[in-house]
């Protein structure tokens, strides 16, 4: 199984990036593959051809990306999106909302990836929001990532938000919930 750990996050330390390493060991551990996606300086949607550019049609996005590195080109990342078997979203919070690069790549695979028939449609989803300092923004930061999930098809196994104060049991359930996905678990599934 491959597990797709995709990060908004900018920075090498910190809480966002210590839950992100429980999630990668909690994967790891319940057997997966882990493969990590950092999202910066991915840029913008264009709204390009009347608002569908070939994102509707046929699927692929033909703005180039040309300031950023190969495999932060866009369609080197939803390349990497369609081999992953299940996801983790993790971002910091920044105004009650996903890192920016967060939202630019989301905004831009929802384009592409949109409904039932799109790669993430019926593929299992862990969300979790990081903020930091007054650790407020939590919940508007899920709500945007479980809109994303709900126009792509993808099945919400479970919402995280961690912050200063709560991070060593929620570190805990970042890392099994990581662990669960990776054994087969499934949403929705009652545990006995």
């Amino acid at each position: 199984m491959k597990f797709l750990i995709i990060t908004g996050n900018p920075k090498q330390d910190g809480l966002c990036n210590s839950i992100t390493e429980k999630i990668r060991k909690g994967a790891e551990e319940g057997g997966a593959e882990v493969v990590m996606l950092k999202t910066m300086g991915v840029e913008s949607c264009k709204v390009c051809g009347n608002g569908w550019g070939t994102c509707l049609d046929k699927h692929t996005c033909i703005f180039g990306d040309q300031t950023i590195s190969e495999q932060n080109k866009f369609n080197h990342m939803q390349g990497v999106v369609k081999k992953a078997d299940c996801y983790c979203i993790i971002s910091p919070v920044y105004w009650g909302e996903p890192a920016e690069s967060l939202k630019n790549f989301l905004d831009r695979i929802r384009r592409c990836e949109f409904g039932d028939k799109g790669t993430l449609a019926g593929k299992q989803v862990l969300l979790v929001a990081s903020p930091g300092g007054s650790g407020n923004g939590a919940l508007t930061c899920l709500e945007q990532l479980d809109r994303f999930c709900r126009h792509t098809g993808a099945v919400i196994f479970d919402y995280i938000g961690i912050n200063r104060w709560n991070n060593d049991y929620k570190g805990a359930a970042a890392y099994y919930a990581a662990k669960a996905m990776a054994e087969g678990r499934k949403a929705g599934v009652t545990v006995d």
